[in-house]
């Protein structure tokens, strides 16, 4: 399952983008501003988005069943890139829609006031939800600020938690959005050029277009299974290595099933004659170990291979 942190950002950020998004577009139906109209779609996708990870969360905690053995956790996954998939085609395709249809037939914004100030508050309830999601990232990522050259990019493609940068990456397109419909929407009144509206409602797309095509791939890559990182990989293989009855291990195999769920298998080499009961002993124990230093670990699979041991010399001096 996803760590709890995430869910009070996507809480904060499910109230402020409900607000926002009726805020905006009851303010783009009144000044007829494309870039407004824009945002209030944007917002409105993003309510739904928090809704649907926040389902994801929810279908993901279920326990195994006969159908499901290693559980639900890849739901998440899946829902989180339904996500992204929205952001790029509703939120975008709306966004340019809307962008073109006012650049060929301009209309000059009625009441400019209102679109200042709906986009001012709506800058300051972004900025708080942003916020809180920032927290929640930085919490699931204790690497930031400590592995050198780890920026927030970075920390999202080696993150195995959509739900945190997902909902970062949504603020942060909203704070940037918000500041080019104020720059569209200023340019079109002081310039008296309509059509700038609709170009700033094009900016607001490419931006939608380019965030939901980067959480797409990411999302894509967890749904299709990725490695643990390479601190409980090196961890589990120091685990194997120290056990008397291990001659080798350097075969494993990790795959996330979930931000808290991982699947283990590992190929151990053990002496030719090495009895059976004794293998089975240290396979118990060593899942034990490993579940005890991963809590993350989920399932832990082992397939033992006996190692020939080399004959003696037939130069070698017989002993004493």
């Amino acid at each position: 399952m996803s760590s709890s942190s995430s869910k009070p950002a996507i809480y904060a950020a499910l109230v402020g983008n409900l607000a926002i998004a009726v805020t905006k577009l009851a303010a783009a139906s009144w000044t007829g501003s494309s870039a407004m109209l824009s945002e209030g779609v944007h917002s409105l996708v993003d309510t739904g988005n928090e809704i649907l990870l926040l389902y994801g969360l929810h279908r993901a905690a279920r326990p195994p069943d006969e159908m499901h053995p290693l559980g639900h956790g890849r739901e998440l996954y899946f829902w989180s890139f339904i996500v992204a998939l929205l952001i790029f085609a509703i939120g975008a395709g709306v966004s340019f829609y809307e962008g073109v249809i006012h650049v060929i037939t301009p209309e000059p914004i009625t009441d400019v006031k209102i679109n200042y100030i709906v986009l001012g508050f709506a800058f300051l309830f972004e900025s708080g939800s942003w916020y809180v999601a920032w927290k929640g990232f930085r919490t699931a990522t204790p690497d930031l600020g400590v592995v050198p050259d780890l920026d927030y990019i970075e920390a999202a493609t080696r993150s195995k938690d959509p739900t945190t940068f997902i909902v970062l990456f949504e603020d942060s397109a909203a704070l940037i959005g918000i500041l080019i419909a104020l720059a569209g929407t200023f340019a079109s009144d002081y310039l008296a050029m309509p059509a700038l509206d609709g170009v700033a409602s094009i900016g607001i797309a490419l931006l939608l277009a380019a965030t939901g095509a980067f959480l797409a791939r990411e999302s894509k890559g967890l749904l299709m299974g990725e490695p643990a990182g390479p601190r409980t990989r090196e961890r589990i293989l120091q685990i194997a290595r120290r056990r008397d009855a291990v001659v080798s291990g350097e075969d494993l195999f990790t795959v996330h099933l979930a931000p808290r769920q991982v699947l283990v298998a590992l190929r151990l080499d053990f002496a030719e004659d090495c009895p059976g009961r004794e293998i089975e002993r240290e396979f118990g124990e060593l899942d034990a170990e490993i579940r005890r230093s991963c809590p993350d670990v989920v399932a832990v699979f082992i397939r033992p291979r006996l190692q020939p041991q080399p004959a003696p010399s037939a130069l070698a001096e017989p002993t004493a």
